[in-house]
């Protein structure tokens, strides 16, 4: 058998070894995208995405307790920012993957008018909005509210989640019959899966720049900073603009 068909198949037979893994902590608003681009990532490069869900508050908390992560994607540029400064990153890593969007939602049909004036409405019990401590779309329905002068009023009907994703299950559910959600969870393609929604316009909240971060575990991963390269890729920059984020 001639040497470059022995080297083919060589390399075919140990490609699998030298594939890598990728420890990342994913803001919860980011899921639905985050598993399109891991699943794409993965057939791509041979390396598999451990990936984590939820609150970008408690991520933080979680990577000074020693969580294995080597890649944080935040909900927010503040918290990387304030892990750079910790020195618990990788020195110039850090950098703007998404700028989110909120949007009032409900999973009724008709339930939420194109303007958000069911909020001025208030004919329901309960809104579920993420804790604006732990949640940057919290702050970000909180903002809104209160430029709305409508923080007072409603605060008193507030279901409040840990997270984003667990603020969509309280809305999904009828556990409360709207709430403020990413449009990432439910928009895709730019399109409404369900329900109705508000997009609520960018001026009434202060901009949601998400960003990325390499911890200071991944700095000698070669998975990490293939994923890192990636997410900056075309194909992953495709498909986080279907769900309705910015640049």
């Amino acid at each position: 058998m001639h040497r470059p068909i022995l080297l083919l198949l060589a390399a075919a037979f140990c490609a699998p070894s030298f594939a890598g893994e990728v420890q990342v902590a994913v803001a919860a608003n980011f899921t639905a995208p985050m598993k399109v681009i891991a699943a794409q990532f993965e057939k791509d490069t041979g390396n598999k995405v451990l990936a984590s869900y939820g609150a970008t508050g408690k991520f933080y908390a979680q990577i000074h307790n020693g969580a294995p992560f080597d890649i944080l994607l935040a909900a927010d540029d503040e918290t990387p920012a304030k892990l750079d400064q910790e020195k618990v990153t990788m020195a110039g890593s850090r950098f703007t993957y998404a700028i989110g969007k909120l949007v009032l939602w409900s999973a009724q049909p008709g339930m939420v008018d194109a303007k958000g004036d069911v909020l001025t409405a208030g004919k329901f019990d309960h809104i579920a909005v993420a804790d604006p401590k732990l949640a940057p779309y919290g702050l970000a329905a909180r903002e809104t509210l209160q430029k709305l002068n409508l923080f007072a009023s409603l605060a008193p009907k507030f279901v409040t989640g840990d997270n984003i994703g667990q603020t969509y299950q309280f809305v999904a559910s009828s556990a409360a019959p709207l709430g403020f959600v990413a449009m990432s969870q439910v928009y895709e393609n730019n399109q409404l899966k369900s329900g109705s929604a508000w997009v609520v316009p960018s001026a009434l909240y202060s901009p949601i720049r998400q960003d990325a971060v390499v911890l200071g575990k991944g700095g000698n991963n070669a998975a990490a900073a293939a994923f890192i390269g990636y997410l900056k890729g075309d194909k992953a920059k495709a498909v986080i603009r279907s769900f309705g984020y910015d640049f």
